[in-house]
Formats: structure tokens, sequence, C-alpha cells
């Protein structure tokens, strides 16, 4: 969810809402009137829409029953200035290519989230003078999609920059307060022990600031993990630093937690396979963990052949698998139950 990311084109408690339980707000520009429940928000998988060979959402919804999507990435201009673009080359401003996307998921009752920041290109939070600037370019993409919800994926190089931090979990604590509902997710990087120093001082600013979102989660992977157990540890482990950061009991800390994981082979050629997932999920579960994610959907179709020559890939998991096979963990987690006959063969 980090160097593959780079190289291929580019990662107060709140109780989760049913999965089928719906809220009003504010008309969209593509009509959405509703929000799904927080859980489908919490299970979204990351989708590329522009890169890496975007899988139709469509078909997707129809072979496993996921309503929710995490779109990636929002970026500061490659050429500079603090306005909001897709991978850095696209204005949001100007943008029908991910509103389309978008319209495809709402028109069959699903909805998706944003994400920001990830591995590669210039963050928002790099680019602009301070919180309310920041806020101001992701208020544009809030407003211009209509948005639920919103994930910060804050991570290298752009959590080892003092000011880049301050400047987007300022502006994830205006947009909380300006966008009364808004589901509000930060990704950071897994490490064995939880997170690492920069990721510890990402949840201080957080403290300083007096911001709580929905969640923080956790990448472990590329870190030397192998296999759920080591993920499951590092679970436990991050757990125990969310309560020593904010002061709240294990439970407390366990609703303000997630996983996003990669399904398949990792960028250092970790495997993480179906079974995996769901000792994850079912650590997930059993914890009453807030968000279970993972990158990517663009990923979660088997390659040819199968374990892609021990290569890792954008666009195909390099395991052995049915088309969608992991998102129907997502499901899972979001409390629906998948068609029990998935497709066999990618669309």
């Amino acid at each position: 969810m980090r160097s593959l990311r780079a190289c291929l084109g580019a990662a107060a408690a709140v109780t989760p809402a049913a999965a089928g339980a719906t809220a009003p707000v504010a008309n969209s520009a593509s009509g959405a009137t509703t929000a799904l429940g927080n859980r489908w928000y919490a299970a979204a998988p990351y989708l590329m829409p522009l890169d890496n060979d975007p899988p139709d959402p469509a078909a997707i919804m129809d072979a496993t029953g996921l309503k929710a999507f995490q779109l990636a990435f929002v970026l500061a201009p490659n050429g500079g200035g603090c306005s909001p673009t897709w991978d850095g080359t696209a204005p949001v401003s100007s943008d029908t290519a991910v509103q389309s996307v978008i319209n495809t998921i709402r028109a069959k009752g699903g909805d998706v989230s944003v994400s920001i920041g990830g591995y590669g290109g210039t963050k928002l939070g790099q680019a602009c003078s301070d919180p309310a600037s920041t806020a101001a370019a992701y208020q544009q993409v809030i407003t211009k999609y209509g948005l639920h919800a919103i994930d910060f994926d804050l991570e290298e190089p752009e959590y080892e920059n003092t000011a880049a931090i301050h400047n987007e979990i300022g502006a994830a604590k205006i947009l909380q307060q300006n966008n009364p509902g808004l589901y509000v997710s930060v990704t950071t990087a897994g490490t064995a022990d939880g997170t690492g120093w920069f990721g510890k001082q990402m949840l201080l600013e957080a403290k300083s600031q007096g911001f709580t979102p929905n969640n923080f989660s956790i990448m472990p992977f590329d870190g030397g993990f192998n296999g759920a157990a080591s993920q499951t540890g590092a679970l436990t482990n991050f757990n125990s630093i969310l309560q020593s950061t904010f002061g709240w009991d294990q439970a407390t800390a366990y609703a303000h937690e997630g996983f996003s994981g990669m399904n398949g082979r990792s960028d250092t050629g970790e495997i993480f396979t179906q079974a995996d997932f769901q000792t994850v999920l079912d650590y997930a579960t059993s914890h009453h963990m807030d968000r279970f994610t993972f990158w990517s959907l663009n990923r979660d179709r088997q390659c040819n052949p199968p374990d892609n020559g021990g290569r890792t890939s954008g666009t195909c998991s390099s395991v052995a698998q049915n088309p969608w096979a992991f998102a129907a963990y997502s499901v899972k987690f979001a409390g629906a139950t998948p068609p029990s006959t998935p497709p066999t063969t990618p669309p």
C-alpha cells in the first residue's frame, strides 16, 4: 500500500452503525441523499478509479454484495499549489471521470469514501500553508462529491514532516466539525510494535489538537510481516499504544482501531492469503474493532500465472483466487452475506 502505489501510479468513541442503516445528508452532485451505515465505510476496500486497470465497481457489487468503495488518491497538483487533484494530475474541480464511477456505485445503492494522501506524490498538507487552507482544499472534494466519509492516509514521506502532519490533523478536525456525521478514518504505517516513531508522533499531534477520528488504522505489511499471526500481534500492540496515548481503556481503544491490509503478495514479497484475511477478520470482529479494509480492489483478481512469476502487481494479487475473493471479507465485516456462488473467472 506504500511503495507499490508509488511505482504503479501512485495507502470521542463511535459505535458502528448497523450495515443497512442510513442517515439523511445534504444533496450531492450525483443526487445521493442518504449515507450508508458507518460500518460500510469502515469496510470499504481501496479502489484506484483512474489507474491500475480499474475494475468495474458494478460487477464487484453484483458478485459480492459490496456497497462501499475507498477511492484513492487525492493529492496536491504535481506542478504545485493548494488545490485537490486525483493522483496529482486531474483537478477535482473539473473531474467527470471519477464522478461517473461514483454515480455508477450510487445508482446501485452503494457509496464511496475518498482517500487523501498515500505514498506517492505531494500531499495537500505539504503544499497548503496551514490547517484552514488544507481543510478548504479537502472541503472542495467533500462538496463536489457529496461525501459522507473521508480517509486521511498519512504515511511516508509526509508523516515525517511535522508541519504537514499538523496541517493534515488540523484539517481533519475542521472537516469533522464542519460536516456533521462525516466518517473520518486516519491510516498510517504498521510495524510489529504497532506503529513506528512517526506514527506515534502523528497520534500525539492528534491528541494535542483534541482530534478523535472514527478510527486510527495501521497497515501491517511491508515491514517483515509473515501471515496473520504477525498482523494480529501488531494490532494488539497498536491497541496498547492507543490506550497509553489517549488514556483509553482497552475496549475504547479497539472501538477506535482499524486494520488496512494488502491482499496477496505485498511490495516486499510477503504473502497474505484468504485464510490470513479470515484470521484477521475474526480478530477484528471479536475485539469490536472499527475498521477492516485492504489495498486494493484493483488487485483482487488472479494473475496469469497465478503467482505472477513471483512478482507483485498493481492489477492482480499474485496468489490463487477467484475474482473479488478478498472483497468478500469486507462484506462480512460490514455484516452482510456475500452471494454463495461468486464468479470463477474475471469479467
